[in-house]
């Protein structure tokens, strides 16, 4: 029911009913950040000798109750501008751009736990369909550019098709329809289960407001004022609502995809009327499990030569607004230090081997650690609006260095000194 939850978000996302939703192009997809503290709630609700059913129940339950602390969070959360700002949003834009970019680069290569992983045919069919985006791309037609990748994926399927690197065997097993039914597996909550869930309710509506800042900057759309505080506000309590309807269809909790803003990035597609026909597919997708079986049928190296791309979009975005907020020293030690822990993370996961595993449940996110640092950095280190750079090009100083080392043969009136003088004067350049 994934498939089927994620068309009623993307539709409200960019529909905007009443208060909910950003009004924009905002994929809802399951959110991966969620998936270690589920896991675990389900072993504690395991560990009380519950059944597979009661436990399913239970982590539903939990989901769905947690769903609202992210509802409550979203009241207030255009209340928060000093918190939100561009080097929290940059950073978090950018951090999941370069986390993703290691699961486009696991796909190209054949996917986790491919016996043959970087194989050359892996290599081979991700690299063409990564050089057709390319080449399309850059192509003097609107409609090449715009259909970049639906043609390189369609091309790569095609391909492993007649080199027989696609199975059919297992279509037979998928079921034709497969109707919604709410809470399948019952109702239940355990309150020890709830607190690290709703720690990371709490989390996401910060990537959530990374996500719809990127996608109002390739949008076009402003990323300061009522407007974008307004969307930013609107676009999170559609991310709670969502992911309370996601549990009640027994489904993990949703956020906006940041994969979503790279392809708007490559297409340049931003329309969110785009949104209503996508939400058709997703709904086909959902209630029709064998259409979306012959999607999952796509192979992994096509899908990495694609969202390679896409990811790399997503990181460079997080740069472009961490550029226009200026990094001046203060600003280039929030980054550094969350790009840091965030990579780090990412790099070296069992640097929290000996952490609770509350903490390693909530940290051991790359953008969780990355977001959580940048914001208590961005709070808590002072904000020198006067500082200088030691490498900033100080015109005057290079000045005198220029005058203090001219060989002595060298007339004071010369012509070429003179242009050098009045070329360095800041006082002669207009502000």
């Amino acid at each position: 029911m994934a498939l089927f939850v994620s068309d009623l978000g993307t539709f409200v996302q960019a529909k905007r009913i009443g208060p909910i939703g950003s009004g924009l192009l905002c994929l809802q997809g399951t959110s991966f950040g969620f998936l270690s503290v589920i896991l675990s709630a389900g072993f504690i609700v395991k560990g009380r000798g519950a059944s597979e059913e009661e436990i399913l129940a239970t982590l539903f339950g939990i989901c769905f109750c947690a769903a609202f602390v992210e509802i409550a969070f979203s009241q207030f959360i255009n209340k928060l501008r000093k918190v939100i700002t561009p080097v929290v949003t940059g950073t978090i834009i950018c951090l999941m751009g370069l986390s993703l970019i290691k699961v486009g680069m696991t796909d190209l290569a054949g996917g986790y736990g491919a016996p043959d992983l970087g194989a050359l045919h892996h290599l081979a069919l991700g690299g063409l369909v990564l050089g057709t985006i390319v080449v399309l791309n850059r192509t003097s037609s609107q409609v090449l550019r715009l259909s970049a990748v639906i043609i390189g994926l369609t091309l790569g399927f095609a391909v492993a098709w007649f080199t027989g690197r696609v199975d059919f065997a297992n279509m037979a097993e998928v079921p034709l329809i497969s109707a919604p039914q709410p809470f399948k597996y019952g109702f239940g909550f355990d309150w020890i289960a709830f607190v690290p869930i709703a720690v990371i309710f709490l989390i996401t509506p910060l990537e959530t407001a990374g996500d719809l800042t990127a996608n109002s900057i390739i949008s076009k759309q402003p990323v300061k004022g009522p407007l974008y505080m307004r969307r930013i506000k609107s676009g999170v309590l559609a991310d709670g609502c969502n992911s309370a309807v996601a549990a009640m269809f027994n489904s993990l909790p949703m956020t906006t995809f940041s994969q979503n803003n790279g392809v708007i990035q490559l297409t340049g597609v931003a329309s969110r009327h785009v949104g209503f026909y996508i939400a058709s597919i997703l709904v086909l997708l959902g209630l029709f499990p064998v259409v979306g079986a012959v999607l999952q049928l796509m192979p992994k190296p096509v899908l990495g030569g694609a969202t390679l791309i896409m990811f790399g979009t997503v990181a460079v975005a997080g740069i472009k607004i961490l550029s226009e907020a200026g990094l001046h020293r203060r600003n280039v030690l929030i980054v550094a230090i969350s790009l840091g822990l965030g990579l780090g993370v990412a790099g070296v996961p069992d640097v929290l081997s000996h952490m609770p595993d509350v903490l390693k449940n909530i940290f051991g996110s790359p953008i969780t650690i990355g977001a959580f640092s940048t914001i208590v950095l961005n709070i808590f280190l002072p904000d020198e609006n006067h500082e200088v750079e030691e490498y900033d090009y100080d015109p005057e100083a290079h000045l005198h260095t220029v005058l203090q080392n001219r060989p002595d043969d060298v007339a004071s009136d010369d012509d070429s000194l003179k242009t050098l003088s009045r070329d360095l004067d800041p006082a002669a350049r207009p502000s």
